[in-house]
């Protein structure tokens, strides 16, 4: 879980001296890489899916590696399998520089001593100076044990061209959403693309309404295992959650759909909005992308404050990492604001220093000042500290959209797995 509570009104969006040969950065698309590494180089394990981006973090390591002479290996992974993967290679094969996530799921390896403090580097370069909220969500106990990267603001993201057709308008309101629903359902196409293959979709479509209908501080109590999911408070989650259901406003089978399928329904024009972060761009051609366009998520209770998803990705040293200064180093060429402008620009990926320049991408500049006037933010599950609670969540609102039918069991069942991980 990531948790920001307050963002500033002026949120925006390495290097190695050394004797060695000149090298050019690595990259191998095996696993595990070796567990020792040279002095010579720096090791790193990314779970990079944007083939852009990968490329231009090859490219920031082979300038890295131009500059001070050390080899820079990079090994990427599928994003899915590096959530696993990572449970392993920190314990045993640490590489010196690794990809994840802030916040929550940054802290679950903080308290077992897996993730290097570098407050030293944050001291070094200044970087609270040029951080806004997001160097919270790598601080533990006022230490910073990672650098923030690119952030993901969730939303209603849509094709002006398939709104412009259909006569659609964007939905504020709770009423205005079930009417965009039927006019969809009358056009002959899905309100929302979901795909609830890799579960974690149906549980940021429950956080983000559950933040509109209870707030952020009852949102972050459910969370931490502080409230029952059988708390009357739920009840008008559940209630507009099962209209929605109910006519056919998600993607059938949507169970059997991964988040990438759902996606090209949207661009194929087949679904009128789907419910994610930016990265969902992927499905998009190129000639296509200028058509999406993002909206907040509409208000279900007028009286509940401006909370939106926002998660942020990390970069950190393992604690077990073999060349902890040539990490830092290398962490520091890679934070340079034309390096990490070059790294986030293709996955539209929201800056964390407000001393970058403007993105190309207008979703980008939207959700940057979007995020000026929300007043907190939340991601689901912390699925390190409490797996089994996360799996239970997630299983339990992905069920709930395939059978809402079976709610009072799927909320027993969920309060039942929360007594039991928490002790209550």
């Amino acid at each position: 879980m990531t948790f920001l509570k307050q963002f500033p009104s002026t949120t925006r969006r390495r290097f190695l001296k050394g004797a060695g040969l000149v090298s050019a950065a690595a990259v191998t698309g095996s696993f595990p890489i070796p567990a020792i590494a040279q002095a010579q180089e720096v090791t790193m394990i990314s779970a990079e899916n944007n083939g852009a981006a990968l490329d231009a973090l090859k490219a920031i390591a082979a300038g890295f590696s131009k500059e001070a002479g050390v080899d820079v290996v990079i090994n990427n992974m599928d994003h899915e399998a590096h959530k696993t993967a990572i449970r392993n290679y920190l314990v045993a094969g640490a590489p010196d520089v690794c990809s994840w996530f802030s916040g929550n799921r940054m802290r679950a390896f903080v308290k077992r001593g897996l993730f290097d403090d570098i407050s030293d580097l944050f001291e070094k370069e200044k970087y609270k100076d040029v951080l806004g909220a997001t160097a919270g969500a790598v601080t533990e106990d006022g230490k910073q044990y990672g650098l923030p990267t690119g952030g993901t603001l969730w939303g209603m993201f849509y094709r002006k061209d398939v709104f412009e057709q259909h006569g659609l308008t964007v939905p504020k309101t709770a009423e205005e959403f079930m009417a965009y629903g039927d006019k969809c359902k009358a056009a002959g196409i899905t309100p929302v693309a979901i795909g609830t293959k890799e579960l974690w979709p149906a549980a940021g479509w429950f956080d983000q309404m559950n933040l509109r209908i209870n707030g952020l501080d009852k949102h972050m109590a459910l969370m931490n295992g502080e409230m029952s999911y059988l708390d009357p408070s739920l009840t008008a989650v559940f209630d507009q959650w099962e209209a929605m259901i109910s006519k056919g406003f998600f993607t059938e089978n949507h169970t059997s759909f991964g988040w990438q399928e759902a996606a090209a329904l949207l661009a194929q024009k087949k679904a009128g909005m789907m419910n994610l972060g930016a990265f969902l761009r992927s499905a998009f051609t190129a000639e296509d992308l200028p058509q999406l366009s993002y909206a907040t998520f509409p208000v279900l209770d007028a009286k509940v404050g401006h909370f939106e998803e926002f998660s942020v990705n990390s970069i950190h040293i393992p604690a077990k990492a073999k060349n902890k200064q040539g990490a830092r180093e290398f962490l520091a060429y890679f934070y340079k604001p034309e390096n990490l402008a070059a790294y986030l620009e293709p996955g539209g990926n929201v800056p964390p220093r407000h001393d970058l320049p403007p993105s190309k991408d207008p979703l980008v500049n939207v959700a940057v000042e979007t995020m000026k006037t929300v007043q907190g933010t939340s991601q689901y599950y912390d699925r390190d500290s409490d797996p089994d609670m996360a799996q239970a969540g997630l299983v339990g609102f992905q069920e709930f959209m395939a059978k809402p039918d079976r709610r009072k069991a799927i909320l027993t069942r969920l309060e039942g797995t929360r007594k039991r991980i928490y002790k209550i």
